[in-house]
C-alpha cells in the first residue's frame, strides 16, 4: 500500500497516511476539523534489497552490495559432470 502526503489549505498541517489505491482521498483536517486537505504529489522512497537483477546487474566493482558479502555474482562452486 502506498503513502499518501496530505497539507490542510487552512491551517498548513501536514500528515502522511497509507492508503489503499481504493481509497477515497482524505479530506477534514485532523488537526482544525476543516475540509481542506489536498493531497501533495511527491517522490516513492524506496530501495531494492537483497542479491536481485539492480544489484548484481548494473553496478560495478565495489559498488556492488550483494547480500552474501562482497563477492561476484560468478564465484559459486564450479560442479563436476563426470561420470
Amino acid at each position: 500500500m502506498p503513502i499518501y502526503e496530505y497539507q490542510c489549505q487552512d491551517c498548513g498541517h501536514a500528515l502522511e497516511q497509507l492508503q489503499k489505491l481504493s481509497d477515497d482521498p482524505l479530506i477534514d483536517c485532523p488537526s482544525c476539523g476543516k475540509p481542506a486537505l489536498k493531497k501533495k504529489i511527491s517522490a516513492a522512497g524506496f530501495r531494492l534489497k537483497g542479491g536481485g537483477w539492480y544489484e548484481t546487474d548494473f553496478k560495478t566493482g565495489n559498488k556492488k552490495n550483494l547480500a552474501g558479502g562482497g563477492e561476484s555474482s560468478s564465484s559459486g562452486s564450479a560442479v563436476s559432470s563426470e561420470s
